[in-house]
């Protein structure tokens, strides 16, 4: 009886898993199976790979940095957002999330000079406030020296690491400035530097709130709200909420930001992903502030993430009317988790989906998998109601900003003038003007046209393929024309120059929220948005 009993069971069993492994189940476990054993496979390779190298490479190697190389390769061929970041990041995981890190409080940038195109390193952006500023370091300041370590050769992420640090702990800056003949350093202690999320915000024609949001950081939905409550208070009744260039960030602060527009309980966003853990929805948790307010929202190609769940989800509920360009489209969610050694992943989980059900995504990173050419879907990002697109024009400002003639201008005109007048009553003055051109003479700056340059390799083609010569004189009878003098160029883009000109000026004075003040004033998506 036992026995039988025995047979029976094996039987069962033996019945069971064929049952299983002809069924849907069955199959996914079959796919499971296969996609362990891919993945142990090829982990295998590397490993063994690793240990070839170790044996029998003629050099000692850096196995940290091949380690870590192999895995941003690796997460580059997914998608731009699926990042590691290993322990030694974790001040740059905590200033993503938070706005705040240990530092010295400016933005540098690296820039290559001289015939030898030496790459330097410099001060691009005090915040006003912050220890670098307190302590009387200005945009432009060339930073030769971190504590003795030599910035020569190095990139600005090695630079922005040794700049950070525990606040609280002393920091020496060996800094060379124009006019200035011998180095200086300044020494001071190391701060926790938090970056205000509101750029900037002021009252329009006594009811009008504008408010500038940088980016979606932990408690800037709170920032936001006292913001306005204090526009409200000096008369406001309506508002303009910028979002162009806002990169996303949270999307909780993006979740209560959009709660104080609509009732309580109301769906804002959705995710989907492969895992069910990872499908969420968002509904508001609180009532509405301003559940009336008539509201504008400002965004353009650089809208992203966050962004585009707010503007999306108003636009979708009909709660703000949205005007500008064709936001980003980047609708993937990305969440931390945990990696061996105290590092951690950010990786792409799932994709946000809107109340009317469309996806914000535009590009399909899935594609790439397939050996396919990336392209962006037009139906990605959201679109606005009232559209201003960007001219893109590549002139004369457009090479001016990119070869920094502005910046450097600036920075010589700080030195050279201790102080200017309030921002809402400074011009830049058609002496201004000339002073800077005589600058761009003294830098021997040339204005080439893209034009120009096409009609350069069109010509040498023509000579290298021996077209005649009366083809090829005709040809370059046209390159006086396609090569203006700067000065000309200046002239006919006047206004568009003054305006760059003088938010850099600004900035030397009043920092970021007087170069946006003064970059205002020209704004034709927010001259559209007050008159609408």
């Amino acid at each position: 009886m036992l026995k039988s009993f025995k047979f029976n069971i094996g039987l069962w069993l033996v019945v069971l898993l064929s049952t299983i492994h002809n069924s849907p189940l069955g199959a996914l476990s079959t796919f499971a199976a296969d996609r362990t054993f891919t993945i142990d496979k090829n982990l295998n390779i590397y490993y063994d790979v690793m240990r070839q190298i170790d044996m029998n490479y003629v050099d000692t190697l850096n196995y940290k940095d091949l380690t870590e190389t192999a895995i941003n390769a690796m997460l580059k061929k997914i998608d731009p957002y699926t990042i590691y970041y290993p322990k030694s990041k974790d001040d740059e995981l905590k200033m993503m999330t938070t706005g705040k890190y240990g530092g010295i409080g400016a933005m540098i940038q690296q820039r290559q000079v001289g015939k030898n195109k030496d790459v330097i390193t410099i001060i691009a952006d005090p915040y006003e406030g912050k220890p670098a500023q307190r302590n009387g370091i200005m945009a432009g300041d060339r930073i030769l020296a971190v504590d003795g370590w030599d910035t020569k050769d190095h990139t600005v992420d090695e630079v922005s690491n040794h700049l950070r640090g525990v606040p609280g702990t002393p920091i020496t800056l060996k800094l060379q400035r124009e006019g200035v003949k011998k180095p200086f350093e300044v020494s001071f202690l190391r701060e926790e530097v938090h970056i205000d999320p509101i750029d900037y915000s002021a009252l329009f024609q006594d009811t009008i709130a504008y408010i500038c949001l940088r980016e979606f950081t932990s408690g800037c939905a709170n920032d936001f709200v006292c913001t306005l409550n204090t526009l409200v208070q000096q008369g406001a009744t309506r508002l303009i909420f910028d979002l162009r260039g806002n990169g996303g960030g949270l999307v909780e602060e993006a979740l209560n930001i959009v709660s104080n527009f609509v009732d309580k309980g109301t769906e804002v966003v959705s995710t989907r992903g492969k895992l069910r853990e990872f499908n969420r929805t968002y509904v508001t948790s609180s009532y509405p502030i301003y559940r009336d307010m008539p509201l504008t929202i400002l965004v353009d190609a650089n809208s992203a993430s966050a962004s585009e769940i707010v503007s999306g989800s108003l636009q979708d509920l009909h709660r703000a009317t949205l005007i500008g360009e064709r936001t980003f489209g980047k609708g993937l969610v990305q969440n931390l988790r945990p990696v061996a050694y105290d590092g951690y992943l950010k990786v792409t989980t799932s994709k946000y989906y809107l109340p009317s059900g469309r996806c914000i995504q535009a590009i399909d990173y899935a594609e790439r998998q397939k050996g396919k050419t990336l392209h962006k879907d037009t139906a990605g990002g959201i679109l606005p109601d009232i559209v201003i697109a960007d001219s893109q024009k590549v002139d004369i400002t457009y090479t001016l900003y990119i070869k920094n003639m502005f910046f450097d201008y600036a920075t010589r005109y700080r030195l050279q003038h201790e102080s200017i007048v309030p921002e809402p009553q400074f011009e830049v003055t058609d002496s201004i003007l000339e002073d800077f051109c005589a600058f761009l003479d003294e830098k021997e700056f040339t204005y080439e046209t893209e034009t120009s340059k096409y009609l350069k390799d069109v010509i040498k083609m023509a000579e290298h393929e021996d077209l005649d010569s009366a083809t090829i004189a005709q040809l370059k009878a046209f390159e006086p024309a396609l090569t203006p003098n700067f000065r000309d160029a200046i002239e006919r883009h006047k206004d568009e120059v003054k305006s760059f000109l003088g938010s850099e000026i600004i900035s030397r004075y009043y920092y970021q929220k007087g170069k946006f003040a003064f970059m205002l004033r020209d704004d034709k998506v927010l001259k559209k948005a007050l008159e609408y």
